[in-house]
């Protein structure tokens, strides 16, 4: 996810069969009940994960959904010859009735203010390399300061940090993509169809999905506690790393689809040019200029989000929990209530906290996740469409999420 700081975790095995079959417990029809959760009823509302119309995701081990790129009975991986990468890696097929961030042609869209803002930073950007370099020419050739004794000044524009970091900006920039990519592939464990295969599977089928020409690289790394995940580049290559605690004993996912949509932010990040050296250049100043750049990054990942909820929807929530309470106690999060916070809570603190940070904070986020009606709220805490339904009637259900599953003994 991205300062490009990182995100999130998960759960072993599979996911769950979806069957039609009634559930085990048909929700009531008292006036005073809460209403169900937009996150998992399928109907077409705003808000609503799981339209009715969108294709049931790719499974993974064990699926044989028609479009997935690993098809395979009993839960096998395919067998893969060494040295060799399955080909053919194809998209699951985009929903019939697009539901907000997806532009035409079932890609997903960019958050509206993130190119004017971009806009913007740019131009600033490019002010500041003009005027380092104008005060560069001017210390180089103007005349010598001399004071009243004849002694020449020896201090220079030259010596202040801020005219250097901008007159080296392409190098350091350079070098630091360079360092970065080469530490990942010194210290990091390169996923692959035998190296964490599920994680993998979700890389290719996530580049697949946003119509990008070649998969990037992906690596596992140790997290020590951390649920973190991020996406660069160097050159004309592209990775994406994830931390090693989204993973469970044997490279299985946590919570799969909540890594899935994980991976599919950090993909989006990479498709929709967030991690460009000439764009990341091009912002430069971004760090310097304390509302507005941080506004650009957060409106950067509003875009990447779109991405993971096009690539895999109902995996939004089990990310969100677990980016609020960690991959131990994100079954206990109830997203709903949570959300909904997004509108009651109110003061201009919380304005502040959520105008310097350079992600949404969490409450905005997921009412963004939620409501797919209008874009993620940028400036202004979002407006519940009917005040008085929150916290609504009958309060909000009880959690009876069975808990995560601890980790296996070594």
């Amino acid at each position: 996810m991205h300062p490009h700081e990182p995100h999130s975790p998960h759960s072993a095995g599979p996911p769950p069969e979806h069957t039609d079959a009634a559930p085990e417990h048909t929700p009531s029809l008292n006036k005073d009940a809460a209403p169900p959760s937009p996150w998992a009823q399928p109907d077409s509302r705003p808000g609503d994960f799981r339209a009715q119309d969108n294709p049931a995701p790719p499974q993974f081990p064990g699926s044989a959904h028609p479009n997935s790129p690993f098809p395979g009975p009993t839960g096998a991986y395919p067998p893969v010859t060494p040295g060799h990468y399955t080909p053919g890696h194809v998209p699951p097929p985009p929903p019939q009735h697009r539901p907000r961030g997806l532009m035409p042609w079932d890609r997903p869209a960019r958050h509206p203010w993130e190119i004017p803002l971009l806009i913007v930073v740019i131009m600033i950007t490019a002010v500041a390399y003009l005027l380092a370099l104008l005060l560069t020419a001017f210390a180089i050739f103007a005349d010598p300061i001399v004071d009243e004794n004849g002694v020449e000044q020896s201090s220079s524009i030259l010596s202040s940090p801020y005219v250097l970091l901008l007159l080296f900006a392409p190098v350091l920039l350079w070098a630091g993509r360079g360092l970065n990519m080469a530490t990942q592939r010194v210290n990091g464990v390169k996923m692959s169809p035998t190296q964490f295969p599920e994680g993998y599977r979700m890389v290719q089928e996530a580049a697949a999905r946003f119509g990008m020409s070649k998969a990037p690289d992906a690596y596992v790394i140790l997290g020590n506690g951390q649920i973190n995940a991020f996406a660069s580049g160097h050159g004309f290559r592209r990775f994406v790393v994830v931390y090693s605690d989204l993973f469970e004993i044997g490279g299985a996912a946590r919570e799969p689809e909540g890594l899935a949509f994980i991976i599919g932010h950090e993909v989006g990040h990479i498709a929709a040019g967030h991690v460009s050296y000439w764009r990341q250049l091009g912002m430069f100043a971004a760090q310097w200029l304390p509302l507005l750049g941080s506004s650009l990054i957060r409106a950067q990942e509003y875009t990447a989000d779109n991405h993971g909820f096009c690539f895999r929807p109902q995996g939004a929530p089990s990310a969100m929990a677990t980016l609020a309470a960690g991959k131990y106690l994100n079954t206990d999060v109830g997203v709903d209530e949570m959300a909904d916070r997004a509108a009651t809570d109110r003061g201009g603190f919380i304005w502040l906290v959520n105008a310097m940070s350079s992600h949404p904070v969490l409450t905005w986020r997921m009412w963004a996740l939620r409501d797919r009606s209008k874009p993620g709220p940028m400036f202004w805490r979002p407006s519940a469409p009917h005040p008085g339904m929150i916290p609504p009637p009958g309060g909000y259900p009880l959690n009876s999420a069975p808990p995560a599953l601890p980790p296996k003994p070594v």
